[in-house]
């Protein structure tokens, strides 16, 4: 299995929607919090499930079981803690969750999954922490 992660974010639909094609995805697994208010433009979930299955003929799945906690993502985006305190916070949540066997009882089928993160510029995303750890099984 192949992991990418890529971001909703300060992207076009060309260029999100190339590198979908490029990495061959059929698993287009969107870890977001929040993926339904207008400034997610094309990739609101319901329209990212379209286009995810006429222009990549992929699979869209939005599971919140790899959404980072609420609580901890404030506190990130609002500058109260910094990358490697949310980073460590989200990767005891996952643990809690076990969701990263529950990631392969779910979509271990799949040969080349991205995960849909909110990487910008001035931030990182909890899904650069989540493939981290998805790989790290992979090869255990």
């Amino acid at each position: 299995m192949n992991i990418h992660t890529i971001s909703a974010y300060e992207t076009s639909a060309e260029r999100f929607f190339g590198r979908l094609e490029a990495w061959e995805a059929d698993l287009v697994l969107d870890a977001r919090l929040k993926n339904t208010n207008q400034l997610a433009g094309f990739t609101k979930r319901d329209d990212l499930a379209f286009f995810v299955d006429r222009i990549a003929h992929a699979r869209y799945v939005h599971d919140k079981l790899f959404a980072p906690a609420p609580t901890m993502l404030e506190r990130y985006l609002h500058g109260n803690i910094d990358w490697d305190a949310y980073a460590d916070s989200y990767r005891r949540d996952l643990r809690e969750r076990d969701a990263v066997a529950l990631f392969f009882e779910r979509y271990g089928g799949f040969l080349s999954v991205a995960l849909v993160g909110t990487e910008t510029r001035s931030r990182r995303s909890h899904v650069e922490v989540l493939k981290q750890m998805l790989e790290e099984a992979l090869v255990a």
